[in-house]
């Protein structure tokens, strides 16, 4: 066989390209972890941006020590903005695909208004996402639709949260099914068709919450995760 032409390898270049750019829009197929350990303190990581459901200041997040976290350091945010309406994201940038399995490890450290932490999946944009919540105030953990800005509760469980303390929370998405669960224990078996395409995978709060988050957990659905 003859070598290819210009033009055959200009459109095989094409293809390659093509394919690694939706890759690249789909997301890892294999399990990852992030975590803060290495990241540079007082800043967001690169990896995510910052962006707000509601109204009032913009959250600010930025990596902070933290002896007891993973790696000594956690992603905060640090914003006391007491307006009720308010919820600042720090969203991870890869967009990952719509069967998948969100952890996070929280610790609420301090607000008026709510101590709250949360894990978005399916992020279309900061204005329509699904979420799972926990609030050491209220104790209790909530799931919700966020669609076109507005917070829609869709199944909830009282328990109880501690602030100051580490806690997981993970969010399932299948299809239309989600399961909600808290320190390993599921709460919340519910099901919503609002958002079934791939999307963005954030951590949220909510008012005035000073949270911190140590790590995320992000375990695609498939054949390996069942």
């Amino acid at each position: 066989m003859g070598q290819p032409n210009g033009d055959q390898v200009m459109q095989n270049n094409l293809v390659l390209s093509a394919v690694l750019a939706l890759a690249a829009m789909i997301g890892p197929a294999s399990a990852e972890t992030i975590t803060f350990g290495d990241a540079l303190a007082g800043a967001l990581p690169k990896e995510f941006v910052s962006a707000l459901t509601g109204t009032g200041t913009a959250g600010r997040w930025e990596v902070v020590e933290d002896a007891s976290a993973e790696g000594g350091q956690a992603l905060a945010q640090l914003s006391e903005d007491t307006t009720n309406y308010r919820f600042p994201l720090a969203i991870y940038m890869p967009t990952l695909p719509s069967d998948l399995e969100a952890r996070v490890r929280f610790k609420a450290i301090s607000g008026s208004v709510d101590q709250a932490g949360g894990v978005v999946v399916r992020l279309q944009s900061a204005q329509n996402y699904y979420l799972a919540r926990a609030n050491a105030l209220e104790n209790n953990v909530r799931f919700y639709r966020v669609k076109g800005g507005r917070r829609e509760e869709l199944a909830g469980a009282n328990t109880r949260v501690t602030a100051g303390e580490w806690h997981t929370l993970s969010l399932r998405a299948q299809g239309s099914r989600f399961v909600v669960s808290f320190d390993g224990q599921a709460l919340i078996d519910a099901r919503d068709e609002a958002f079934s395409s791939p999307g963005k995978v954030a951590l949220w709060t909510k008012a005035d919450s000073v949270t911190r988050f140590d790590h995320i957990e992000i375990l695609p659905l498939d054949a390996t995760h069942p």
